[in-house]
């Protein structure tokens, strides 16, 4: 079935009728609504993306007055918020990419195509001091691994003021989005970029709490992705036939990492199948989030110790 589109036709009729932002708000929901887009990168509904979109291009703060609805807007702001919504529908744009904005525990990141939209439900652990888990032990050194845009580095910053972040990633690319994003947000002296393939860089470090939200999409759902998603870097998606690829070797390395008492957290997402299938015996903590979210388990440094033999003939099987 082809994809439904927004023509030129209608965006001459709109540029010419539309009078008010009620109207442009009213209008890109309904398009949204109408070409049945994707929701998956930070909104779930078609006027929340509106919103975004349309205080974007009229540099409005997004939670601007319900009273502004009512201000008219020139022809050439009706024509500025409309190409978004045409970038939106026509390209399958995630909003993100379009303003170059995404939130994420409470802060505002810079983002681009070069790193994956931020999403993880890790943010609510985050903002819970990663309680209770952690114990209420103190957390001195912490690493963020598979950082893309920093936002899980820089949001664990933020939350344990006392700590130092290494923030891992094997792009390049992805690792100056981070930069910016660590020197937006003034931790620049405590979040630190590391390139490294996994933890191959850091495995004489030690630390307290380590976090993953890896590339974990398995094949099934990568060949059934939304066209939003082909906008991310794939590198930051695919992870192999079951998706566990890159797990299974965090699961080995990281207890060489940790400090007694320490836990490890990983994102596995839908993969979640996939690891009780093929860890029977692990009793892994899956995370129940309040805010929505699934497919995140926390391990101790204890726990990683008992099942090592089974974590390392299963990273064996697949090399």
């Amino acid at each position: 079935m082809e994809q439904a589109h927004i023509t030129d036709a209608a965006i001459n009729e709109a540029i010419a009728e539309l009078v008010t932002i009620g109207d442009l708000l009213r209008w890109g929901a309904s398009q949204f609504n109408g070409a049945d887009i994707f929701y998956g990168h930070g909104n779930d509904n078609a006027w929340d993306e509106a919103v975004a979109l349309t205080m974007h291009a009229l540099y409005l703060p997004i939670d601007s007055k319900e009273s502004i609805t009512q201000c008219r807007v020139t022809r050439s702001e009706r024509e500025a918020v409309i190409n978004l919504f045409k970038l939106r529908v026509n390209e399958r744009l995630p909003v993100s990419y379009i303003t170059n904005c995404a939130w994420f525990a409470g802060m505002q990141f810079y983002v681009d195509e070069r790193v994956l939209v931020p999403r993880s439900p890790i943010a609510e652990m985050i903002n819970e001091s990663f309680e209770p888990y952690l114990q209420h032990k103190p957390v001195h050194r912490a690493l963020d691994l598979c950082t893309g845009s920093g936002c899980i580095a820089i949001a664990m910053a933020h939350q344990f003021p006392d700590a130092e972040v290494d923030a891992i990633d094997l792009s390049i690319d992805a690792l100056e989005v981070a930069n910016i994003n660590i020197f937006n947000h003034g931790v620049e002296d405590r979040v630190i970029p590391l390139q490294s393939d996994l933890l191959n860089e850091v495995l004489r470090e030690k630390y307290d709490l380590i976090v993953s939200n890896p590339p974990y999409v398995d094949q099934e759902d990568m060949d059934s992705l939304p066209q939003e998603f082909i906008h991310e870097p794939e590198m930051g998606l695919a992870a192999g036939f079951d998706g566990l690829d890159l797990v299974k070797r965090i699961l080995v390395d990281s207890l060489q990492c940790l400090n007694d008492g320490g836990i490890l957290v990983v994102e596995v997402g839908n993969s979640q199948v996939h690891m009780q299938e093929q860890f029977p015996s692990v009793d892994f903590t899956w995370i129940e989030f309040g805010n929505g979210g699934h497919g995140v388990f926390a391990l101790t440094k204890a726990q990683l110790e008992m099942h090592k033999e089974e974590f390392q003939a299963a990273l064996a099987a697949t090399l």
